[in-house]
């Protein structure tokens, strides 16, 4: 047994309780479907087709879980496929499943570089994985080849300007740590006790795992292979694998002129190095989220406001949105410690009340008391902001 699996029959990770499906669905980013249709099928899927995807290295489940209920909730055909290496995280995923009554699920007990061999799907999950793997460009390849035509993938992989202090305690606790698991997080603990508050570790206020619990420590600071990836690497090995990123939920971290102030400075830069400058100047980003798809399959993916889109709103009802935006005119977004404003004209804040991810723009305009023509200026603004803040999508998963 490897270290790695031997680290998540200990510890399954993130850890989870079956008891608690009955209280919250855990969502996130990337996988859920709404998220999924925005970023890879232009927002306009037809759901009533079964949907045939892919969990790779679904851990405890949260993908999972979180596209099966949406799903099922949503009474959308799918088949999901859920592959672990960890018979312990494994036994969780199912026992969360079954407390909610999923079905449409196959476990299997095997690694993600097997993908190809078990057919292919519309879409791949793959949040927390690759950046573990002896060899990662093997498992990109993988998944790339296990894609089916017009089909798309989720990512999740780290950083590593966010994860200050993450890789230098990494390498003091192998350098010096044996025996099992629970011997190596023990003694972990011990030792972290004694480090100076100036550690750089310490000093990051954007990593919690470590207080949350043992196998959120054990995962963030005691894992024997953990390669993060900055932006351009990241694209780089999409790009080896057949792959381009398609969109992304958090667009707007990699966005420079905010901090730059300077529209000028960009000149020259394509949009690769942009991002790539984005992130060294924010020096914040723990993880990469992002959608990716077949080079030659990868353009115009993305939804766009158009008469027929139905937006959705995460995280909050367009009548509560609509409220907040008419008293403070602006839509406020912190992420990292970084506080943003998104501004809300008179015309968006009417369009907002009418969200409801069954209406189209259309209808919203029409709610609003206003033809598409002179509604479409002033919402595209506003979408590009809220899309790139990961507080909107367009689907017609509910739309009927």
């Amino acid at each position: 047994m490897s270290r790695v699996t031997e680290q998540y029959e200990a510890y399954p990770y993130p850890e989870r309780d079956p008891v608690d499906e009955g209280e919250r669905l855990v969502t996130g980013s990337p996988s859920h479907p709404l998220e999924i249709d925005h970023y890879l099928f232009g927002g306009a899927r037809d759901w009533s087709q079964p949907f045939r995807a892919l969990v790779a290295g679904g851990g405890t489940g949260d993908a999972l879980i979180q596209l099966a209920q949406v799903l099922t909730s949503a009474g959308k055909p799918y088949e999901i496929t859920y592959l672990d290496l960890s018979t312990a995280s494994r036994k969780v995923a199912e026992a969360r499943a079954a407390a909610r009554g999923l079905a449409g699920i196959t476990f299997l007990t095997t690694s993600l570089l097997e993908a190809p061999a078990l057919g292919t799907f519309d879409y791949i999950d793959c949040c927390g994985v690759l950046h573990h793997l002896p060899e990662p460009q093997a498992g990109f390849d993988a998944l790339a080849a296990a894609l089916a035509p017009g089909g798309g993938l989720g990512l999740m992989v780290y950083a590593p300007f966010g994860r200050s202090g993450v890789y230098p305690l990494q390498e003091a606790f192998g350098m010096t740590l044996t025996g099992s698991a629970r011997d190596r997080l023990r003694r972990a603990k011990a030792i972290y006790a004694r480090i100076p508050e100036g550690h750089p570790f310490k000093r990051n206020a954007q990593l919690s795992d470590h207080q949350a619990s043992d196998a959120g420590f054990y995962d963030l600071l005691l894992h024997s292979q953990d390669r993060p990836y900055r932006i351009g690497e990241l694209l780089e090995t999409l790009d080896r694998a057949g792959l381009s990123m398609t969109g992304s939920p958090q667009a707007h971290l990699y966005d420079p002129l905010p901090i730059l102030g300077d529209k000028g400075l960009l000149h020259g830069l394509d949009e690769r190095a942009r991002m790539m400058l984005a992130e060294a100047l924010r020096g914040t980003i723990r993880t990469h989220v992002l959608y990716a798809a077949r080079k030659t399959e990868a353009q115009g993916r993305v939804a766009a406001p158009a008469p027929e889109a139905v937006p959705h709103l995460k995280g909050v009802s367009g009548p509560q949105l609509a409220q907040h935006a008419a008293k403070h005119g602006v839509i406020p977004v912190t992420h990292e410690g970084e506080r943003f404003e998104v501004p809300v004209p008179a015309l968006a804040v009417r369009a907002f009340a009418g969200i409801d991810g069954r209406r189209s723009l259309r209808q919203i305009a029409e709610g609003a008391r206003t033809d598409w023509m002179a509604f479409a200026p002033i919402w595209a603004g506003v979408s590009k902001a809220m899309t790139g803040h990961g507080l909107m999508y367009y689907s017609r998963l509910l739309a009927g």
